[in-house]
């Protein structure tokens, strides 16, 4: 047998070790080349006499990362010109049984004959894991980077090749939908545990504990091709199963809001699979992936949080001319939360890392925080104390500028004032002078007049953290006017070597995200001062996908920030500039209140000692009014802040404050969680249609105000019919 991306050799036992190792990869991933050659050796497999069953493995350090999502783009084209050529109907029956071609093949395979056990070597997710689910035996390696899932619902998709049919028949049906919902990674013990794998070895002994049950059970079938198979939760239609589906339906609406096609079809598959022999369900599955995977829910989020995603991660805006930055030894200045969590995350990457601030104590303090982050890790069995101890050598707490002497890039994290920041560098450049490249963590000041005090200011950059470091993904790398492509590739080469994903954007008073962020906090503060009850605006932003209401997230951030942030602006730009309604409820809840959020317990919530947070009732005497609920359009309160953040968007893609509209729409749900279900700001212009989306910003600046008037570009856009993503096409992608 021949392959191209599988080796095959029978030994003499007469099992046939399979291993996957696509050429020119460093992961293996399926597609429509891939699936052939797995139906070709399932069909050569099953006649061969010689052969009494087999093992598939990896040749590469992972078993498989899935599906590659980019063919999918392939797919759509071929379903318009067949909708073009033969109609809707035709289309979709193509759509339909081409997507189905995986599951099908992993279902010859699990019923060809012959036994097939997966030899799980490394990470092995989405439609690579089906694979090993089709087989009857799985051993998975018991070592710290294995780890086996489904994660498809994180890009809009559910699993498509039996996956929804074969864990629900593995484990009890609730705690199937959960991790199907979820989309988490599992490590070796918890899949054995959850019965996902069958055994977990050392790496070592994987295939040849995988080989010996293939010899020990040559008429092995799935548990669920066996006729005394039972359901591990009952039947769907019993008292068990009426227990499960009201609460696991309610738990859907609470969660999603319905705005996910591919968590409401996860439910659908399983319940109605559930109640149909494995081929019926397995059909049912493959209508539902196929109706999913032409959602524009989906095309979205597949393009931002999969295809634009991995190409900002791999670099695709990087100046192609630079020559690599191997950074080993970084410097950062400032050991307060957010220096403190940047020299974590330094740490944890391998790199050596000079923490400076003030004195001694404050310094440690700060490398205390990388010791009480690694030791929650511990805890939770995530790392181990050698971990512990390898990362807190690499940071060096002190004082003394000099211990940055060697350092290939400083971070700047000081106070968010321009004196203390100016100061920092200056004595950052009295030790290791102008060509060190030199980033500032600034979230408000604009990175050009920063650089005014920089001996080169063509190797002095931005880099905006978002705070918690450790758990925030996204960072933001501000171009000054006079920053070079050097500080650009050593700042985008920091960011992709901490594990993080970079937009790249230029100057502006707020950047991007703040842009964003801010105006949607604002619209909360209008919605409130309206008269809007505070539980209804905060529950109008979960219902349109927000991860947190505008009020609860003030009180993150810090509502006295905000006033500062408001004088501010009103300082440098006018009394106009500023919205008057807002600048009475922040200077009542700071000035007057002092109620600063959660950090000291009041804000726009009262935080106890012991229980939940709840709403100040105090909020209703600020605002002076109070709306009947029941004549507040909901539509309304959710359009309005979901539009104010994609007209903001669109406003610094006009400015070319943003140049890249793969940047505004990864940038916006990592970077404050913006309804991913959309695939980001612009991508919810798009979707809508320009010109739909002018057409409602409009009705909305009727109704609430100025603020909703589409721009210039955006307007024309709509005339012309344009969208961003072709308008402004990525010019530099990623090799």
């Amino acid at each position: 047998m021949s392959f191209t991306h599988f080796r095959i050799e029978t030994d003499a036992d007469g099992v046939a070790l399979i291993t996957w190792d696509s050429p020119g990869r460093s992961m293996n991933v399926l597609n429509a080349e891939v699936v052939a050659e797995i139906g070709k050796f399932v069909e050569e497999i099953a006649v061969d006499a010689a052969i009494k069953g087999a093992v598939v493995t990896s040749g590469k350090e992972g078993f498989s990362g899935g599906a590659d999502l980019s063919m999918l783009g392939g797919m759509g084209a071929q379903y318009a010109k067949i909708a073009g050529e033969k109609g809707e109907e035709a289309a979709m029956k193509f759509f339909y049984e081409s997507s189905r071609q995986l599951s099908l093949t992993y279902r010859k395979l699990e019923t060809c004959g012959k036994p097939f056990a997966a030899a799980i070597n490394g990470v092995c997710m989405g439609g690579g894991f089906e694979l090993a689910l089709a087989c009857q035996y799985r051993v998975l390696a018991d070592h710290d980077k294995a780890r086996v899932g489904l994660p498809e619902i994180k890009v809009g998709l559910f699993p498509g090749a039996g996956g929804t049919q074969r864990v629900a028949r593995l484990m009890a049906t609730p705690d199937a939908l959960q991790m199907l919902a979820k989309g988490d990674q599992i490590k070796p013990a918890a899949a054995k545990k959850m019965g996902l794998v069958q055994e977990t070895a050392p790496l070592a002994e994987i295939v040849a504990k995988a080989k010996a049950w293939v010899l020990a059970n040559p008429g092995a079938k799935a548990p669920w091709d066996k006729p005394d198979f039972r359901l591990p939760s009952g039947k769907v239609f019993s008292p068990t199963g009426m227990m499960v589906w009201p609460a696991a339906n309610a738990l859907y609406r609470r969660e999603t809001y319905d705005n996910y096609p591919a968590a409401r079809a996860i439910l659908s598959c399983v319940y109605e699979g559930l109640q149909l022999p494995m081929d019926l369900a397995l059909a049912v599955e493959s209508r539902y992936f196929a109706k999913v995977l032409r959602s524009k829910e989906a095309a979205a989020m597949i393009r931002s949080l999969f295809l634009s995603m991995g190409e900002l991660n791999k670099g695709a805006r990087r100046p192609a001319g630079e020559p690599e930055t191997r950074l080993k030894k970084i410097g950062i200045i400032g050991a307060g939360f957010m220096g403190a969590g940047v020299a974590y995350v330094s740490a944890s990457a391998g790199l050596e890392v000079v923490l400076v601030d003030r004195d001694q104590e404050s310094a440690d303090k700060g490398k205390a925080h990388s010791e009480k982050l690694i030791s929650s890790q511990i805890a939770k069995g995530r790392a181990k104390a050698a971990d512990r101890d390898a990362l807190l050598a690499r940071i060096t707490a002190t004082p003394d500028y000099a211990a940055l002497k060697g350092c290939d890039l400083v971070v700047e994290a000081v106070f968010e004032d321009r004196g203390v920041k100016q100061d920092a560098t200056a004595k950052v450049q009295q030790v290791l002078g102008g060509d060190v490249i030199f980033a500032s963590n600034s979230s408000t000041l604009p990175i050009t007049s920063l650089a005014e005090t920089s001996q080169k200011p063509e190797n002095f950059i931005g880099i905006h953290f978002f705070s918690p470091v450790d758990k925030m993904m996204l960072v933001e790398i501000i171009m000054g006017e006079k920053t070079g492509d050097k500080a650009l590739a050593t700042a985008i080469d920091f960011v992709r070597a901490i594990r993080k994903t970079p937009i790249v954007v230029n100057d502006c008073r707020g950047f991007f995200a703040n842009r964003c962020v801010g105006n949607y906090i604002r619209e909360g503060h209008l919605m409130l001062m309206e008269g809007v009850p505070p539980a209804m605006i905060e529950n109008a932003a979960r219902m349109a996908g927000m991860p947190v209401g505008p009020l609860s997230l003030n009180d993150e951030v810090a509502i006295d920030l905000g006033w500062k942030i408001l004088q501010a602006t009103k300082k440098d730009l006018g009394p106009n500039a500023v919205d008057p309604a807002q600048e009475k409820l922040l200077e009542a809840m700071v000035v007057k209140a002092q109620r600063f959020g959660r950090k000291n317990g009041k804000g726009f919530y009262d935080y106890p000692a012991q229980g939940q947070k709840s709403l100040w009732p105090g909020l209703a005497e600020i605002a002076g009014k109070q709306l009947d609920p029941e004549t507040i359009s909901v539509q309304d309160l959710k359009d309005r802040l979901l539009y104010t953040q994609a007209l903001e968007a669109a406003r610094t893609m006009e400015e070319k404050v943003v140049t890249d509209p793969r940047e505004a729409d990864v940038g916006s749900i990592l970077g404050f969680g913006f309804a991913p279900f959309t695939g980001g700001v612009l991508s919810l212009i798009d979707g809508v249609g320009a010109k739909a989306f002018v057409a409602r910003a409009k009705d909305l600046a009727s109704k609430y105000g100025p603020r909703f008037e589409p721009g210039a570009g955006l307007t024309a856009m709509a005339e012309k019919g344009e969208s961003f993503y072709a308008k402004y096409a990525p010019k530099q992608r990623a090799a």
